[in-house]
């Protein structure tokens, strides 16, 4: 791999065709933008991230999480660019800013995730292989069963940033192919992962346009598909946000104490640059322990992103030659690695099985599994009476009332998969009576 053929301005869907512009933005920019003012981002907002949607106390949304992942981001990128490079990127590269591509990869990493969290997925996934979506089975092609029994939402998000949805013009979002590359992190499809390795990168469907853009920007090496360098970054920006934000939500949350929030993000400092931090915090007299812990949460995310740039630089060669091992966190400074490992282990232990976190997962997936109960029997049995008038509340952009049963089944995936947290929970009352408007 090299640079120059990594980073392509060229769209998908508009290979063929030169747009005009009418202002200085960059390509990259322009996907940034684009996502930006998109309604599957703006839906984000009401989307869960770890904890309840917010109360008296706000934690984070999928929204506000992929705003500061973006962040992480450009600060990534833009670091990387300044070391590699003796010119910027623009000036060699068509325009190109790392930093800027890196933050619209991160923008979009979660897009695809269903309503209530990781329960989401798990609830899709366990419909097919343990519930009444298991019977269709024998009805299915293979590839279509293979992605809807691993249901990922990062193969999702590429979905939806490429798939042609019914009234959408050809190349979906019509992103640039580094933009689109870079939010790849596993570049082979539901079919080659394994029980070790479930995840994967893109569904069947969208197989074709995945090989086309990495064929395009020279990450095939002998039949097989190398990470865009990129995608370290957007990964590293994601492990640093969620792992480190999960922490400072706990403590308003009252999961963690003061002196164990103090002590978990201390740890990834020598004991000069504690000393440093707890004297800084005295002499500007920050007395409100919830603005110590921003303070600290600050100087740890900027420690970790100074560590995984590093490690990115030190592991270019790997990196470019599709030999690199693990994420970038795995290659950090061994007292931030085991600093940030005990905030994984804190988290599992008093974060991810706590009672509220557990609620919401309860009860998301029950919301889940009904939509899909009813939905999937829906396009199953489309003749019916109640099939007829509950396929007639999905809206006209999702394949619905396609004659091929795969095509119908991804598309009440598609349109469950696009629900806030609110309207799934609506949209399930409603089905099941228990929300009828009163006329």
């Amino acid at each position: 791999m090299n640079w120059s053929s990594l980073i392509s301005n060229k769209r998908l869907g508009q290979e063929l065709r030169h747009t005009e512009r009418h202002d200085d933005r960059s390509e990259f920019k322009r996907d940034y933008d684009r996502l930006i003012f998109s309604a599957p981002f703006r839906r984000l907002q009401n989307k869960t991230q770890v904890f309840p949607l917010p109360g008296s106390i706000f934690v984070h949304n999928r929204l506000t999480h992929s705003l500061e992942v973006a962040s992480v981001g450009m600060s990534l990128g833009n670091d990387v660019e300044a070391a590699l490079f003796p010119l910027p990127t623009g000036e060699c590269m068509g325009g190109a800013s790392l930093g800027t591509i890196v933050a619209t990869a991160c923008l979009a990493h979660d897009m695809g995730n269903p309503p209530f969290g990781h329960s989401g997925e798990k609830a899709i996934q366990a419909f097919f292989t343990e519930g009444q979506g298991s019977l269709l089975r024998q009805k299915l092609s293979p590839e279509t069963w293979s992605d809807i029994t691993h249901f990922e939402g990062n193969a999702n998000a590429f979905r939806l940033l490429t798939h042609r949805f019914n009234g959408r013009r050809e190349g979906g979002f019509v992103m640039t192919y580094s933009t689109l590359a870079s939010i790849v992190k596993y570049p082979y499809p539901s079919t080659e992962a394994t029980e070790k390795h479930p995840k994967f990168g893109f569904f069947h469907t969208e197989k074709d346009i995945y090989y086309k853009i990495a064929s395009e920007l020279g990450l095939i090496k002998e039949a097989s598909c190398s990470r865009h360098p990129l995608v370290y970054l957007v990964e590293a920006a994601d492990d640093i946000c969620y792992e480190i934000m999960d922490i400072e939500d706990a403590h308003k949350l009252g999961l963690l104490t003061d002196e164990h929030t103090k002590e978990l993000l201390l740890a990834f400092f020598d004991e000069d640059t504690r000393r440093s931090i707890i004297r800084r915090i005295d002499t500007e007299n920050i007395l409100d322990i919830n603005e110590q812990i921003v303070y600290l949460r600050a100087s740890v995310i900027g420690k970790l992103e100074n560590e995984c740039v590093r490690a990115f630089l030190d592991n270019e060669e790997a990196i470019m030659q599709g030999t690199f091992q693990g994420s970038l966190i795995d290659h950090i400074s061994s007292l931030q690695r085991q600093a940030y490992q005990r905030c994984v282990e804190t988290a599992v232990a008093n974060i991810y099985h706590s009672k509220p976190v557990l609620d919401i997962e309860l009860g998301g997936y029950r919301i889940i599994e009904t939509l899909l109960t009813q939905l999937v029997d829906a396009v199953v049995n489309p003749h019916r009476f109640y099939s007829k008038q509950l396929l007639q509340r999905v809206s006209s952009q999702y394949e619905i009332q396609s004659p091929d049963l795969d095509t119908r089944i991804m598309a009440v995936l598609d349109f469950i998969s696009g629900m806030t947290d609110v309207f799934a929970l609506d949209f399930y009352q409603k089905i099941n009576g228990t929300a009828l408007p009163i006329v």
